[in-house]
């Protein structure tokens, strides 16, 4: 198999972690750099008709794009250590819980970024200034609300560490980077807490 990626976006970022959590080895990477449009030309966008990355290449040909496709689909390969929910029931709250860090935390950020960062352009054009502003007042309401379940929580979506934990992890790595945002400034002490913990994870140097 090979993982198309790009090294410094979130979402592939979500994928490496993915797959140093399981123990997972063997796949080809292929990094595809977005500055130089390369998820934009003739041979990527036949595996991924959106020009998006990541994208999982099967050793048959067939191409798997969207994060969470591609992590099911490891997960079936490789199902312990479990990250996504031992039957119905936990699969289900687990997935909500990713869905709520990669919809409204991840999506927002990125939102954010991609509309205000001049780094980002050239990738996003038009650029809406305004929209990009709103998007990041809304992540730093979102920030509040995930501090309040980590009050009552060590994880995402509970007591064990998850998909949800990385979707949400790689989002606040990547407003740090780029929107500077760090949950102490704002008094989120549990959602920091909670942040530094992943951080000291292995998975978390990819």
């Amino acid at each position: 198999m090979k993982l198309y990626c790009a090294y410094r976006a979130p979402s592939p970022r979500r994928v490496l972690m993915f797959l140093v959590e399981k123990n997972i080895t063997g796949i080809e990477m292929v990094n595809v750099d977005l500055n130089a449009g390369e998820h934009r030309s003739p041979d990527y966008l036949v595996k991924s008709p959106l020009a998006k990355v990541p994208a999982l290449e099967l050793d048959d040909g067939r191409v798997l794009t969207e994060t969470r496709a591609i992590c099911t689909y490891l997960e079936g390969l490789h199902p312990e250590p479990n990250l996504m929910g031992v039957d119905y029931d936990e699969r289900a709250f687990i997935e909500m819980a990713d869905r709520r860090a990669e919809l409204y935390l991840l999506a927002g950020i990125a939102n954010c970024i991609r509309h205000t960062h001049p780094g980002l352009a050239a990738l996003e054009q038009p650029q809406f200034a305004e929209f990009g502003r709103s998007q990041g007042e809304k992540v730093l309401e979102l920030a509040r609300w995930f501090d309040q379940i980590l009050q009552g929580q060590p994880f995402m979506a509970g007591a064990r560490f998850t998909i949800a934990d990385i979707t949400a992890f790689c989002a606040l790595e990547f407003a740090r980077g780029l929107m500077r945002f760090s949950p102490d400034r704002h008094g989120l002490a549990a959602l920091q807490d909670w942040r530094d913990r992943i951080n000291a994870r292995p998975s978390a140097k990819v």
